[in-house]
């Protein structure tokens, strides 16, 4: 009988940029990594503002510039994502504080982790939301996805 598949959500404010971005980025290298049968990848937003959209369209641009295909769509954080999946992803402190309300038993809080802690080339804590900026900042947020989800491969693979 196969093994389970090890699961990761992504966990961004809306699930259009941040959360899809870093979801295309990881589906790739476990790709790569011929593990695509072993590890599920999704993302989800703590808002619901965005549902049934496609990622934004800069960072889709951003993404395909450098070999990422983001097909996700976007949904909202639910509770039983706590339960099904082994590691939530989150961005941000404030996507931390967002997330509260969805395990008011705080039964599940060791799963959540900030995706900047897999970083080993940058040393920034968070990956800062790109929306309201110029493409520099859908740039900035690719080469922090790009190193956090190579540490995140290798974590994911001493798990397997």
């Amino acid at each position: 009988m196969p093994e389970a598949p090890f699961k990761i959500l992504f966990i961004c404010m809306g699930n259009i940029c941040r959360s899809p971005a870093a979801e295309g980025v990881m589906k790739k290298l476990v790709v790569e990594a011929d593990l695509a049968a072993r590890v599920l990848i999704d993302s989800a937003g703590t808002g619901g503002w965005h549902a049934g959209a496609r990622a934004d369209h800069r960072m889709r641009a951003a993404a395909s510039g450098r070999g990422y295909e983001l097909t996700s769509v976007a949904r909202q954080v639910k509770e039983s994502d706590f339960e099904e999946f082994d590691l939530l992803l989150i961005m941000d402190e404030q996507n931390r504080r967002d997330l509260l309300p969805f395990d008011p038993e705080r039964r599940y809080q060791s799963k959540v982790r900030f995706l900047c802690e897999f970083c080993t080339e940058h040393t920034e804590k968070e990956v800062p939301d790109p929306y309201y900026g110029g493409a520099q900042g859908f740039e900035k947020v690719l080469d922090l996805l790009e190193d956090s989800c190579a540490g995140l491969l290798k974590h994911v693979q001493a798990k397997l």
